[in-house]
């Protein structure tokens, strides 16, 4: 078992995001290639998250919230608002463009918003699949209730409980809110578990040491994977699945197994050939950091 300090940093405005993935200790966990914390935060009157129009290639996203409101739009044509508890999933394939705003109603009074943000590595056959978006409501998400727990089964199986969204491989995400003092044990048979800690602190399995909020707890494999709350109640999410069929590079928001593929997709927005967002003028430019040889997952 490990145990991943994530590298916070701050975007302006107080909006502190929090990456627990991709990091020097551990690059993957399944098919899980990037995960951020955002928030939680109240952004000041006026203000409001503004992710201009950006590129993604070879993944597919996953936006879960649990305060605030997200504005999505993509090169599609999808228009979504997600709200906390549902699910945004977004595949990108050969390319999609998309971003992410607070709605202008909620802009005034200066919003609040906390989340979770995930890549995951297609499988190699797919990722050159055609873009495609998918969204799911709160009330679609199976609820699971255990001794001390809730949870809700947002990707995958577990607990006896099976998600509504299509996979492109097999994962799961299980969003567990703890009372004090309760354990949960993963009911989930993968090759690779991790534990996200949001709220409260817990003890994996025998650990004597608690593990704060702001941590990810990596599993070894065949390791049980039960977490208890401490004195207070915690707030948790496991995620998992099958390892990468292939390493990958990351660079920038794209994802493949062939590093030619993203040199392509770097020409293309350069070029801006990628397919526009409706409604959008903005764009995010490409960074000027050259993509460093060898940089597979």
């Amino acid at each position: 078992m490990q145990v991943i300090t994530p590298h916070p940093s701050d975007l302006g405005d107080g909006f502190i995001v929090h990456r627990a993935l991709p990091s020097a200790a551990r690059r993957a966990v399944g098919p899980f290639v990037f995960l951020d914390q955002f928030g939680p935060v109240q952004l000041a009157p006026g203000k409001g998250l503004d992710v201009r129009p950006h590129p993604h290639i070879g993944l597919a996203t996953v936006s879960y919230l649990f305060e605030g409101t997200i504005l999505h739009r993509d090169s599609l044509g999808s228009v979504v608002p997600i709200r906390p508890g549902e699910v945004n999933w977004m595949t990108a394939g050969r390319g999609i463009v998309h971003s992410e705003r607070s709605p202008d109603e909620l802009r005034a009074d200066g919003p609040r918003l906390w989340g979770l943000q995930f890549w995951v590595a297609l499988p190699r056959e797919l990722e050159q699949c055609a873009p495609a978006f998918a969204h799911h409501g709160a009330d679609a998400i199976p609820h699971v209730v255990r001794e001390g727990a809730r949870a809700r089964v947002v990707l995958g199986e577990a607990f006896d409980a099976v998600s509504p969204v299509a996979l492109t491989s097999p994962m799961f995400l299980v969003d567990v809110r703890l009372e004090a003092g309760a354990a949960i044990e993963l009911e989930a048979d993968y090759a690779e578990r991790a534990a996200y800690v949001l709220e409260g602190e817990v003890r994996a399995n025998d650990d004597n040491a608690a593990t704060a909020k702001e941590h990810l707890i990596v599993f070894d494999a065949g390791e049980t994977a039960r977490l208890t709350a401490g004195s207070e109640p915690a707030h948790v999410v496991f995620l998992g699945g099958s390892p990468l069929d292939a390493p990958r590079f990351l660079w920038w928001n794209f994802v493949s197994s062939e590093r030619d593929l993203i040199l392509q997709a770097q020409a293309a927005w350069t070029e801006q050939r990628f397919p526009k967002v409706p409604g959008e003028t903005e764009f995010i430019p490409l960074p000027a950091r050259p993509m460093p040889p060898g940089s597979a997952l």
